[in-house]
């Protein structure tokens, strides 16, 4: 019964959604100051092990791009920039996720509040130098321990310095942290964006 629930409950949600509302999404690569680009999740290498993204791309909503901007312009003045990881995620590939990983403190549970990512408004970032090499941080990408927790205090000064300019910079621009994710940022007011589920194969067409 939970099964068949969750599967209603989440057509639902993918019927309810027109494709005009991918005229909200936009290439983060468009950007004056675009970030490094390292889409793990259109590689094997991240937490499930499979290619999950069709095209190494990262999306977000339109109304982030001016924030990020101003982050990167803020990073510059200290001989550094922002590496992304992720942004938008399809609704179906979130479920994929949590049907692997039930931890919530993790991946987002798509029955709850569909998540984050799938509203195209969280974006996972981490810091770079001016060469666009990254700094070093307490934990690897989407290492699922406590080592990841921004109030972490274990792991070199280094590293904590890192992880505290990366949250500091966030959220002066417009971002909320995520306690158990030091990558993890979500804009101000996500709340009121819808979760979508188009593909990047259809948003590549448009």
């Amino acid at each position: 019964m939970k099964t068949n629930f969750t599967f209603v409950l989440l057509f639902g949600v993918f019927t309810s959604l027109r494709g005009g509302d991918r005229s909200d999404l936009v290439d983060v690569s468009t950007m004056k100051r675009a970030p490094l680009e390292e889409i793990r999740y259109a590689t094997p290498f991240n937490f499930t092990g499979t290619k999950l993204y069709s095209f190494p791309v990262a999306y977000i909503r339109k109304e982030l791009i001016p924030y990020l901007e101003e982050i990167q312009k803020d990073l510059a003045q200290k001989g550094m920039g922002l590496k992304i990881y992720d942004g938008y995620r399809p609704l179906p590939i979130q479920q994929m996720m949590w049907d692997l990983i039930h931890d919530e403190r993790f991946v987002s549970n798509p029955s709850v509040n569909c998540g984050r990512h799938t509203r195209g408004t969280a974006v996972d970032v981490t810091l770079i130098d001016k060469l666009g090499n990254n700094l070093t941080m307490p934990s690897n990408f989407d290492e699922f321990s406590t080592r990841s927790a921004v109030s972490y205090a274990g792991g070199t000064p280094e590293a904590r310095y890192n992880r505290d300019i990366l949250q500091k910079v966030m959220t002066r621009h417009g971002f909320q942290s995520y306690p158990f994710e030091w990558w993890h940022f979500d804009f101000q007011g996500w709340e009121k964006y819808k979760p979508l589920s188009v593909s990047f194969s259809d948003l590549k067409k448009h």
